[in-house]
């Protein structure tokens, strides 16, 4: 039976070697203590233990959303291939190490910008975020930035994983995969 992750690795190392603008971004789609779904762009920073990881701002909306429903989707579409792929399942965050260890591996004004912006939060000015940033700048001048305590990784255990290949008269190829205890029950959807 076909491993859905080793076939999402061969698209996305195709997708980067097509030249795709962006092939590392990917929608994630979460839902508030209320119901309510929201979707916004995040970047894949590759698998932990087999599972699409992703960093971000711990109390930002994603993370108030995920500390509360820890399920949800990402999605892949990469237009010029006529490819998309799509996980559900459920996030769980990264170890500090994992955390710290991509922290360092981070430009540093965006090693900054973690420290500087509240995300996600109202802010008085994007003056007053600039003059935030450039305090923080001065502080961390001639040393590491370390990585603040509400910014880390998480990682998306896959469930249910779905490779769709645009064809023509949209005939579409829509393959499903659910995982079944340590293997995968695979399934072909009508476009």
């Amino acid at each position: 039976m076909a491993d859905p992750i080793d076939r999402f690795l061969l698209w996305y190392d195709e997708a980067v070697a097509a030249g795709v603008p962006t092939p590392d971004a990917m929608v994630l789609s979460t839902v508030s203590p209320e119901g309510a779904p929201s979707s916004r762009v995040v970047l894949y920073r590759g698998l932990s233990a087999q599972a699409p990881r992703f960093f971000t701002n711990y109390e930002s909306r994603k993370g108030h959303d995920l500390a509360t429903n820890p399920r949800a989707s990402l999605l892949f579409h990469w237009d010029a291939l006529q490819r998309q792929v799509r996980f559900e399942g459920v996030v769980e965050k990264l170890s500090a190490e994992e955390s710290d260890e991509y922290f360092r591996l981070r430009p540093r004004g965006h090693q900054i910008n973690a420290w500087t912006s509240p995300q996600s939060a109202p802010i008085g000015s994007r003056g007053a975020l600039l003059a935030r940033f450039a305090e923080l700048e001065q502080q961390f001048e001639g040393r590491d930035v370390p990585r603040p305590p509400h910014w880390g990784g998480y990682r998306l255990i896959p469930r249910v994983i779905e490779l769709w290949q645009g064809m023509p008269d949209r005939m579409h190829e829509r393959e499903v995969f659910t995982r079944v205890g340590d293997g995968w029950l695979e399934s072909i959807l009508a476009p």
